[in-house]
């Protein structure tokens, strides 16, 4: 049973709307849609969102990317989490816009805040959701792209996978991980 979703991102406001947020943006969406309270803990390095009416809680990093293990380890500890009671949300260069994949486990895929994840809490055994934001032509735009905007042109398909993803993590609350495959591995159009 999932008792925490975490999704992945980078804190402050110029970052906000950046491909690299995805994560922060479907676990918004996910809380709203649940009526969850945010609050700060401090020694989890996150913004936790408690649902009274659900047992679970929707958790945003305040590490920056690359460090989000250190606030998920904590965040497992302060607790008293397993890492398969957990569900992490992020981008996936390797996925074209539109694309989401839930997941059981898996290696990091070269993203630099699940591979935080995975050495900090020593293991790949943990549910995941990729959201895909596409990839730039060359390998030395990835950094820019990745913290830029989504495009005017691609703001209603956004909006849909943001839908898609929250609906996705919401049929795994009720359902679990296996049962919802089906209905969150889709392309979003």
């Amino acid at each position: 049973m999932i008792k925490a979703v975490i999704g992945l991102g980078n804190p402050g406001k110029q970052y906000e709307k950046t491909r690299h947020n995805i994560g922060f943006m479907v676990a918004d969406a996910v809380a709203s849609q649940l009526k969850c309270n945010k609050k700060y803990i401090e020694k989890s390095f996150s913004h936790v969102y408690e649902c009274p009416d659900h047992d679970v809680i929707i958790v945003k990093p305040q590490t920056y990317m690359n460090n989000s293990g250190v606030a998920v380890k904590n965040l497992l500890e302060d607790y008293n989490l397993n890492p398969d009671e957990i569900l992490v949300i992020y981008d996936d260069l390797d996925l074209p816009l539109g694309t989401v994949k839930l997941r059981k486990k898996g290696s990091s895929g070269g993203h630099r805040g699940m591979q935080s994840i995975i050495e900090n809490i020593k293991t790949e055994n943990f549910p995941r959701l990729r959201i895909g934001i596409g990839r730039p032509e060359k390998k030395e735009q990835v950094v820019e792209y990745v913290l830029s905007p989504f495009n005017k042109s691609e703001e209603i398909l956004v909006e849909k996978v943001i839908y898609h993803g929250a609906q996705c993590i919401l049929n795994v609350l009720k359902y679990g991980v296996d049962k919802s495959m089906n209905f969150c591995n889709q392309k979003v159009i």
